[in-house]
């Protein structure tokens, strides 16, 4: 299994630097050249892998942490994406509810990629809390995941739990994917809830 980040900016850094903590090589990338940011990636830790948008999508795990108005661009860098599954880590905050034709974001963002299986996660997080260790006084910081195919949330549940996460699976997109987005001018009500959760 590989994995990819699409996007490197404070999020995809933070994604990053979970990754780095706990040994797992990803490659990261962006609309940019790689040696741009290759610095950047190196003083995250010698699994952070510069590639470019088109190698990095190749991955069987893409985490999309970009903008949410570039999503439909990178689901461009392959005809299909059967076969992958994408972690949506955008937020549509700002964009009007009529822009996304009524549906949750999350749906939105699974149209443009085509045969892929999508999975709604790390997003309710801000990046310096996302960043940091989540291994919190005995307990794991929380992540939410949703998802319409219950083998892809299961699947990136356990890639959470080897990042060190407690994943809370929240149902389908429609559901519980409502309570971890952003759109128009409101968020959902678990965005920005930092949870610990003690096994």
């Amino acid at each position: 299994m590989n994995y990819a980040i699409i996007g490197f900016g404070k999020i995809g850094q933070a994604l990053a630097a979970a990754f780095a903590r706990s040994g797992i090589e990803v490659a990261v990338a962006t609309t940019r050249d790689p040696a741009s940011f290759a610095s950047a990636a190196a003083a995250i830790g010698p699994g952070i892998i510069p590639k470019k948008l088109a190698e990095a999508v190749k991955a069987d795990i893409v985490f999309l942490a970009v903008g949410f108005a570039s999503h439909r661009d990178v689901a461009k860098a392959l005809p299909t994406w059967k076969g992958k599954t994408i972690v949506d880590v955008t937020n549509a905050y700002g964009v009007p509810p009529e822009e996304l034709g009524g549906q949750p974001s999350s749906r939105a963002v699974a149209q443009a990629f085509t045969g892929g299986r999508l999975v709604k996660g790390f997003n309710h997080l801000g990046a310096s809390v996302l960043g940091q260790n989540p291994a919190v006084q005995g307990g794991r910081r929380v992540v939410f995941l949703a998802s319409d195919d219950d083998g892809a949330a299961a699947e990136i549940g356990a890639l959470a739990e080897n990042l060190g996460f407690s994943p809370i699976k929240l149902g389908g997109l429609s559901e519980g994917g409502l309570l971890v987005q952003g759109r128009g001018n409101s968020w959902g009500h678990l965005i920005f809830k930092d949870l610990v959760k003690f096994d």
